[in-house]
């Protein structure tokens, strides 16, 4: 008798801790944020960064879920204008890029790192991690304003405690042959590319949300 209450006891820890890793598993929620580099410009349906994100991602089992919230055009000033709305309070973790237009624009850096900090705060406050995906001044708009963009990313990765990627075009922005015709965007093979050099950068941001939120 007391065998059999033994393997009771044992029968019921083996439900306890099954039923626990089963109520622990879960999709992670992502939201890739930015212009049309992640929205991935001229691109067929699913060629997407977000979209052959999530297809890498779930191919070595990783359960995860990339929305594409990426709009062309976008500036850091139209992100934040949106911002609110178009991350829903489910997401987990949001990979943030934006800033490319601000150069193209000669927007002043300051205003772009002022959007980016806000944009950084308002999801921090509603429990939303942040990946921060680095830009950079294209060279004609001089080492001045290069100087003086290309430090945002780093600079607020640091006083805000966030992770960072330092350029999304890693790879990319100097091979013509994965880029489209305009010089600019990625085709789907350097879609390809950003998305292999950036894996490992997202798999540890994923760890550290898992890590909270469980």
């Amino acid at each position: 008798m007391s065998f059999k209450v033994a393997g009771l006891h044992i029968a019921v820890i083996v439900a306890s801790l099954t039923f626990t890793v089963a109520a622990n598993a879960r999709t992670i929620s992502l939201v890739g944020f930015g212009d049309s580099l992640m929205a991935g410009y001229q691109l067929p349906p699913g060629d997407g960064f977000p979209e052959k994100l999530q297809a890498a991602l779930k191919a070595k089992g990783v359960d995860v879920s990339i929305a594409n919230a990426g709009v062309s055009g976008d500036t850091t000033t139209g992100g934040l204008a949106r911002i609110d709305w178009s991350v829903p309070d489910s997401t987990d973790g949001v990979i943030l890029e934006l800033g490319a237009n601000d150069a193209l624009r000669g927007i002043p850096p300051e205003e772009s790192e002022k959007n980016l900090e806000q944009m950084i705060a308002r999801l921090k406050e509603r429990g939303i991690a942040v990946l921060l995906v680095g830009m950079r001044a294209p060279p004609n708009m001089g080492g001045d304003y290069a100087a003086r963009f290309n430090q945002i990313y780093q600079k607020l990765a640091q006083k805000h405690g966030v992770a960072l990627y330092p350029f999304f075009l890693d790879g990319v922005a100097l091979e013509a042959g994965l880029k489209l015709e305009d010089g600019m965007h990625p085709n789907s093979k350097g879609v390809d590319v950003m998305v292999e050099k950036m894996e490992p950068a997202i798999t540890q941001f994923l760890g550290t949300i898992s890590s909270v939120k469980n």
